[in-house]
């Protein structure tokens, strides 16, 4: 399992979603409080990616804990960004841990999460990979689902598929090949957050012109709200809309 967020709104500095809240992605990579049996922590590496503007995002990442990190706080103390997607990584058993199979993976300007598992990997998905270019199976970021889930979306989003349906197809096909997996996905492009919640938790919070999804609340601010189970979340700064996941 892993912990991860999206922001959109008014530019803030990423120490104000990384460390700053009482139950910032930093303790939830040493004290997470909704595992779902899914480990106990997240010390298998980190990712952020945030926009510093109309271009592509900038992506920072680590395979080690993100407690650990050193240089991360001192940017995070002067880095401004009204959009962010940030994840720390707990590794299924048998996989790889390494810098390249943190998230947020990234293509363009998507940036893209997965908190969860695939049951039965790698066997039980195997029909579903056999359906991408070859290419795109020899050039995975890593050996890992969450890797494969996002390769799984990219092929979608590069079709043409629009951002929400792509998501849902993907949870809808890996759910229908191997069910119990936990498919939460997050993927933005700096405009907008799309977001599943298919067998871990998930929260929303809207302020004003602003919207964090988080696995975890980051505070106890009442106006944190739990995303039903079967959900998909598109977020944009002007509102969330939810609705459910097998209507992708």
């Amino acid at each position: 399992m892993c912990r991860h967020l999206a922001y959109l709104g008014p530019p803030v500095r990423l120490r104000a979603l990384l460390y700053d809240p009482p139950y910032s992605l930093l303790r939830q990579s040493w004290a997470p409080r909704d595992m779902r049996g899914g480990g106990t922590i997240n010390a298998d590496g980190f990712g952020v990616g945030w926009y510093p503007g109309e271009g592509d995002p900038v992506r920072y990442r680590r395979a080690q804990p993100l407690w650990g990190d050193t240089t991360l706080p001192e940017l995070a103390a002067v880095t401004v960004t009204g959009a962010v997607l940030a994840a720390v990584r707990s590794a299924t058993v048998g996989m790889p841990v390494q810098e390249s199979a943190a998230a947020p993976f990234a293509e363009g300007r998507w940036l893209f999460s997965h908190n969860g598992v695939v049951r039965g990997w790698p066997e039980a998905v195997v029909p579903l990979a056999a359906d991408l270019p070859v290419r795109d199976l020899l050039t995975l970021d890593a050996p890992t689902d969450s890797a494969l889930l996002w390769a799984l979306v990219r092929h979608r989003l590069r079709a043409g598929a629009d951002p929400a349906v792509a998501v849902a197809e993907t949870v809808a096909a890996v759910a229908t090949a191997t069910p119990g997996s936990r498919l939460n996905l997050l993927l933005t492009d700096g405009r907008t957050v799309v977001a599943s919640a298919a067998g871990h938790a998930l929260s929303v919070r809207t302020a004003g012109d602003s919207v964090l999804l988080a696995s975890e609340p980051l505070d106890d601010d009442p106006d944190w709200r739990p995303v039903p189970e079967g959900q998909l979340v598109v977020a944009t700064r002007a509102g969330v809309r939810t609705r459910a996941l097998a209507g992708g």
